[in-house]
C-alpha cells in the first residue's frame, strides 16, 4: 500500500501540551510520520480543567487529534476512549498503542475490528507489581502484531512473552536543542551538574544528593541543579539538610523551554541516576540525556535501567551503579579531564538519534 493511502491511528495515554515522556514520544512520532507522507490521527485525553490548552495546541498541528473530554467520572472517560478507538479502527491501516490503557484499549478493539496493531512499550507499563495488572498487560501485548521497545532494558522486561520485539530508541529533534538562543539565566557552581525531570525517586535526584558529601571533598564548589516539577523536593531538601549539603543544591521547578536550554548550556555534566520505585516505576530510556547531549553536555547515567541505551559510555558520558559514590567521583573526573572529547562525542551520539533517522525504522515496520 502506498504511503499516501496509509492512515495511522495513534492511541496514547499522554499527549502535549501536558508533560509526559510517553506523550512527547507520541507527538514526535506523529509529526515525523506526517512529514513522511502518512495520514495521521491521534486519540488522546484532555488533561487541563477546561480543555482550552489542548484546543489551542491542537490547532497548530498538521494532523488531527481526537480528544477525550475530561470528566470527573473516570469510567465515562474510559468508555469514551473505547468508543472513539472503535469508530476509527477500521479506517486505519495501522493502529499504534502507547501507554497502559491504550494497550488494553487497542487489544480489546482488535477482537472486533481489523487493522495491523503496533505497541510501543516504554518501561513502567510492563513492570507493574500487582499480578493481575501485569497479566492484563501481557494479554494485551500478545494480541499485538508488532511490539516496539524503546530500549533493550524494556525489551528484557517482556521477554517472557516469547514474541519478537523490535528495539527502536527514543528520538529527538537535534536542531531544536542546538538552536538554544540567548537568555540571561546562569547557573552557579564549578562544576555545574544538572538533572532534568520530575523530582522523584525514579528520576534519581535523591541518589545524586546522597553522593554529594563524598563528591564535595574533591569539588568543593560543585553545585547540583534540579529542574522539573518538584513532586518530592521537600523530602529531598530534608535529606540534603541532614547531610549538610543543602547549600550546594538548587531546586528550580519546571522551566520554560528557552530557560531549560540555557540551563543546559551552562551545565558541565548532566546526571540521571534513576532507580526503580516500589511500585515498579522505571526509567525506560532517558530522553533528557540526549537533549543535553545535543547541546554538547555529556552525561553520567545509571546502569540497570533504560538509561544504558541512552549513554554511549566513554563517548557521550559514563554509566555507573547509582549507589556507588566512588564510581560517581571517577566518572566526574573522567568527564572534567576530557571535556572537549566528551562534548563532541555527546553531540555525535545525539545526532544518531535524530527523528529523521529514527522514523525510518518505524516506517520499515509499517511498510
Amino acid at each position: 500500500m502506498p504511503i499516501d493511502n496509509k492512515q495511522i491511528l495513534i492511541v496514547t495515554s499522554e499527549f502535549p501540551p501536558q508533560p509526559g515522556g510517553i506523550g512527547n514520544h507520541a507527538y514526535q512520532l506523529a509529526l515525523a510520520l506526517n512529514q513522511k507522507g502518512f495520514k495521521v490521527k491521534v486519540i488522546a485525553d484532555e488533561r487541563s480543567l477546561q480543555g482550552n490548552e489542548e484546543t489551542e495546541f491542537d490547532l497548530t498541528l498538521p494532523f488531527s487529534v481526537i480528544r477525550i473530554q475530561r470528566d470527573r467520572f473516570r469510567l465515562k472517560m474510559y468508555l469514551n476512549r473505547i468508543i472513539k478507538t472503535y469508530k476509527n479502527f477500521s479506517n486505519s491501516s495501522h493502529v499504534i498503542a502507547t501507554g497502559k490503557f491504550s494497550l488494553w484499549n487497542v487489544a480489546f478493539i482488535s477482537l472486533f475490528k481489523k487493522a495491523k496493531t503496533l505497541a510501543v512499550i516504554h518501561g513502567t507499563e510492563v513492570n507493574f507489581k500487582p499480578i493481575l495488572l501485569k497479566k492484563s498487560v501481557n494479554i494485551a501485548l500478545k494480541r499485538m502484531d508488532t511490539i516496539v521497545a524503546v530500549s533493550n532494558y524494556t525489551k528484557h522486561l517482556v521477554q517472557h512473552l516469547k514474541k519478537a520485539i523490535v528495539v527502536i530508541p527514543n528520538g529527538i529533534n537535534c536542531s531544536e536543542w542546538q538552536n538554544s538562543g540567548h537568555s540571561e539565566l546562569e547557573l552557579k557552581g564549578n562544576p555545574v551538574i544538572t538533572t532534568v525531570g520530575r523530582v522523584s525517586s525514579r528520576k534519581g535526584q535523591l541518589n545524586v544528593i546522597k553522593h554529594l558529601p563524598e563528591l564535595l571533598k574533591y569539588y568543593p564548589e560543585l553545585h547540583y541543579h534540579c529542574i522539573g516539577i518538584p513532586s518530592e523536593a521537600d523530602h529531598f531538601r530534608t535529606v540534603a539538610a541532614d547531610l549538610n549539603v543543602q547549600s550546594h543544591i538548587t531546586f528550580h521547578g519546571a522551566l520554560e523551554e528557552q530557560q531549560l536550554k540555557q540551563a543546559l548550556k551552562h551545565t558541565d555534566i548532566f546526571v540521571m541516576l534513576s532507580s526503580e520505585s516500589k511500585t515498579g516505576d522505571v526509567e525506560g530510556f532517558g530522553i533528557a540525556i540526549l537533549e543535553a547531549n545535543a547541546i554538547g553536555v555529556p552525561a553520567i547515567g545509571a546502569l540497570n535501567c533504560g538509561i544504558e541505551d541512552a549513554v554511549q559510555t566513554g563517548v557521550s558520558g559514563v554509566l555507573i551503579n547509582s549507589d556507588d559514590s566512588l564510581a560517581f567521583k571517577e566518572a566526574t573526573d573522567a568527564i572534567i579531564n576530557a571535556k572537549d572529547m566528551f562534548s563532541k562525542g555527546a553531540v555525535a551520539w545525539a545526532n544518531q538519534h535524530d527523528w529523521a533517522i529514527v522514523i525510518e525504522r518505524y516506517i520499515a515496520l509499517l511498510s
